[in-house]
């Protein structure tokens, strides 16, 4: 196999700018529909028990099935699954907003995750290959950095807009100018170098294994959530997770042409991506749902209101991600952005543990949000390129796909642990104040705010634990001192001995 570094592609800024189009659509999609979705069951009569569907029925068949996205994404090519991605999102949000009913809507959700699912892993993989140069790799997952993690919250201001100004249904429709853009751009101006795919025979097994055991493992967060932790449903979706994975991992290891090759996940820098990025969800997700209540019920603001309370989270991503990670990766190692980004935003959460009913927003809940913001910002970005750093372009679907896999688990499980914590402490607090209150409404609202800030004490600690991960896991160099290594069958990429210089350009197969 010849050791020829790639062509550099005149076109590639370009291509980001799709890219990213695309990246934010996939990622806002995921937070724009929560504000909408009080609207759309008044308007569509859909029941409080069949309600959090219409978020499970994406939530499952997204994180059910990106690696099966990712490994089409090496075999089919990355930018035909890319554009077909792109068009089936935009069929599928199209259905949502002409939704006549409970059952075409949630079938509509259903299949923007199945779109998304090879839209997502598709996108960032195409950011892999495309951009090898250390400089112009920071620069592009800097960009895509601060999209992945500030897309939730523009998910939530472009919600409240919509919702207040038009109707829910634009929640929906927003995603086909979004779409009909980026795969107009990919077809134009998107070259995948010559060699990158993987044509190796697909892994049946594999999928089967892996779609159920991760539908399994989301949904088994969703039931926990509303039928509790030791329900019969609830342990038996987890031991069929946890039976699933566990054969998809034995099966992994013994065919020759893997699903996920277990060198994307064994590598030890990977690993420690894919653990602390998963753990950094789980409070961002819980977050962005306790305050979007907490500003709106507790603090009365509109849902315009809300969604810019939101934007100084957004500029501090944004500031921390262009400003500070794009500009230290090729300096510094990665542990020493991740661990201090998260420990910054632990310090932004922990300021908003002390909201109160009459918490002053600048005082308290726009500082919180800037450090919050401004932390993950510095800790996505060199996340996101170290998790596709060293894998040989064959495998970038897989190893992109993993990325997204440990946020949407990291999104379910933060939305159904935060939410019981929660509901626990909201009982535990009415019930022990009941006997003092003066007001049963004024009882409610102590009781919200106190479950509030107990679950966010919660992802205080889960952020500082994803420091920990990232600073004890991630012993690479920084990124800079020339393209990405390939890495070799043994699972050793690209710096983990920890020198940055000891690299060889991606290879042209």
């Amino acid at each position: 196999m010849p050791e020829t570094a790639t062509t550099v592609d005149p076109r590639r800024w370009k291509a980001l700018i799709f890219i990213a189009l695309a990246q934010l659509m996939v990622v806002l999609d995921a937070t724009i529909v929560n504000i909408a979705l009080p609207s759309a069951q008044a308007d569509l009569g859909i029941t409080d028990a069949n309600r959090q569907w219409v978020i499970t029925a994406y939530a499952l068949a997204f994180g059910g099935l990106l690696l099966f996205g990712g490994r089409l994404a090496d075999l089919w090519g990355r930018k035909r699954t890319f554009t077909i991605g792109l068009v089936g999102f935009a069929i599928a949000s199209a259905l949502g907003g002409a939704a006549a009913n409970q059952g075409m809507l949630l079938g509509a959700r259903a299949l923007q995750g199945v779109f998304g699912a090879l839209l997502a892993p598709a996108a960032l993989s195409l950011l892999a290959v495309t951009f090898t140069e250390a400089r112009e790799r920071a620069k592009a997952f800097g960009i895509f950095g601060a999209i992945a993690g500030g897309g939730g919250a523009v998910g939530l201001i472009l919600g409240g807009v919509l919702t207040e100004y038009l109707n829910w249904r634009w929640t929906f429709f927003v995603n086909i100018p979004f779409a009909v853009v980026a795969a107009t751009g990919a077809v134009l101006v998107i070259r995948e170098p010559a060699g990158s795919r993987n044509p190796a025979k697909l892994d049946v097994p594999g999928v089967i294994l892996a779609t159920l055991g991760l539908v399994s493992l989301v949904y088994g967060f969703t039931r926990a959530e509303s039928d509790g932790w030791v329900a019969g449903p609830t342990l038996g979706l987890f031991a069929a997770a946890a039976v699933l994975l566990l054969a998809f991992v034995l099966v992994e290891s013994k065919v020759k042409a893997p699903l996920l090759p277990l060198r994307v996940v064994a590598e030890r820098n990977r690993a420690g991506v894919y653990a602390s990025l998963g753990l950094a969800v789980i409070g961002m997700f819980g977050l962005f749902l306790f305050l979007t209540y907490y500003l709106q019920i507790v603090k009365g603001y509109t849902p315009v209101v809300t969604g810019l309370a939101f934007l100084p989270m957004i500029v501090g991503m944004i500031t921390g991600s262009t400003q500070i990670g794009a500009r230290l990766m090729t300096r510094v190692r990665p542990r020493l952005l991740m661990a201090p980004g998260f420990l910054v935003a632990a310090l932004g959460m922990l300021l908003l543990t002390g909201i109160d009913l009459d918490t002053s927003y600048p005082a308290l809940i726009l500082p919180g949000f800037l450090l919050l913001g401004l932390g993950m910002g510095t800790a996505f970005m060199p996340a996101m390129s170290l998790a596709t750093h060293g894998v040989q372009p064959r495998d970038a679907g897989v190893a992109s796909a993993m990325v997204n896999t440990s946020q949407q688990v990291g999104g379910a499980i933060g939305t159904a642990l935060l939410n019981t914590i929660a509901a626990s402490a909201t009982t535990a607090y009415a019930a022990s104040h009941a006997a003092g209150a003066r007001s049963v409404d004024l009882l409610k609202l102590q009781s919200m705010v106190h479950g509030y800030a107990s679950a966010i004490w919660w992802a205080v600690g889960i952020l500082v634990l994803a420091a920990v991960i990232a600073f004890t896991l991630i012993n690479t160099g920084h990124q800079g001192g020339g393209s990405p290594a390939a890495s070799s069958g043994d699972g050793k990429g690209a710096g983990a001995d920890g020198n940055a210089d000891a690299q060889i350009p991606v290879m042209v197969h």
